[in-house]
C-alpha cells in the first residue's frame, strides 16, 4: 500500500461494521496503517482517553491525533490524503452535498432502526416496526442507486464513492441480519439493483481485505443478542 505510513492507526474491533467503513476507505486509498484490536468488554486506556465522549469504536489516529465516528473519518481520510487513490467525493459541489444527504439517510432511516431491531430487548411489534422501516429505507436506496449509477455499477459511478462506502461498510451485517431475523433486504427479486451491488462490492480487494467473514457475524449477533435478552429478563426477576 501507499502513503500514509506509520503515522496512522486504526483502533476498533473485527466485527465493527463502522470499523469496516473506515477500513475500505483506507484501502481504496491504498494507504497503509496500523490496526489495533479493542476488546469492548474491557475498554482500553487508549479508547478512553481517545473518544471520552462516546466511548465506542472507530478511532482514527493520524500524527498523534484522534479522530472518532465512521463518517467523519472517512471524510479526514478523503481530504488529508486527496492526492492517494481515487476520489470518493465527487469535485461538483452539488453532486457531493447529494453524496452526504444519502449518507445521512442511511444513518437515520436504516442505521437506527436497524440497532433497536438487533438489540434483543425489543418487544414483537417494536422488531416489527423496526423491519417495516428498514425495508422502506432500503426501498429508498434502491431508487437511489438507480438515480445516482446513472446505469453505472455503483453509488459513485464507475468507481465506488462516499456512499458505496458507507452502505458497504453495513454489507455483512445486512446479510447477517437476514439469517437472523428471516427477511430479505437485499432481494433480486424486490431490490434487484441494490442486489446487483452488493455482489460487485463484496468481490472488490477492498471489500475482501476490510470486511469481517460473514459466519463469524452471525455467530457474534447471536450470541450479542442472547445476552442482551438474558440480562432483560434477569432484570424482570
Amino acid at each position: 500500500m501507499a502513503g500514509g505510513g506509520d503515522e496512522l492507526k486504526l483502533l476498533s474491533t473485527w466485527f465493527s461494521p463502522f470499523g469496516s467503513r473506515v477500513k475500505l476507505a483506507l484501502h481504496l486509498k491504498g494507504l497503509r496503517y496500523e490496526y489495533v484490536e479493542e476488546d469492548l468488554t474491557n475498554k482500553s486506556q487508549l479508547l478512553l482517553e481517545s473518544n471520552p465522549v462516546h466511548k465506542k469504536v472507530p478511532v482514527l489516529f493520524h500524527g498523534g491525533r484522534a479522530l472518532c465516528e465512521s463518517v467523519v473519518i472517512v471524510d479526514y481520510i478523503e481530504e488529508a490524503f486527496a492526492g492517494a487513490g481515487p476520489p470518493l467525493l465527487p469535485a461538483d459541489p452539488y453532486e457531493r452535498a447529494v453524496a452526504r444527504f444519502w449518507v445521512a439517510f442511511i444513518e437515520t432511516k436504516l442505521v437506527e432502526p436497524w440497532f433497536r431491531v438487533l438489540d434483543g430487548t425489543r418487544t414483537r411489534a417494536e422488531m416489527t416496526e423496526g423491519v417495516k422501516q428498514m425495508l422502506a429505507a432500503v426501498a429508498v436506496l434502491e431508487s437511489a442507486l438507480g438515480q445516482c449509477a446513472k446505469g453505472r455499477p455503483f453509488f459513485g459511478g464507475d468507481s465506488v464513492g462516499y456512499v458505496d462506502v458507507a452502505l458497504g461498510g453495513l454489507l455483512v451485517w445486512v446479510r447477517a441480519s437476514e439469517v437472523l431475523l428471516g427477511v430479505r433486504f437485499l432481494d433480486a427479486t424486490r431490490t434487484p439493483l441494490l442486489a446487483a451491488w452488493a455482489e460487485r462490492f463484496a468481490s472488490l480487494g477492498a471489500a475482501r481485505a476490510a470486511l469481517p467473514d460473514f459466519g463469524r457475524v452471525v455467530e457474534h449477533a447471536k450470541m450479542r443478542r442472547g445476552a442482551a435478552a438474558g440480562a432483560l429478563a434477569a432484570d424482570k426477576n
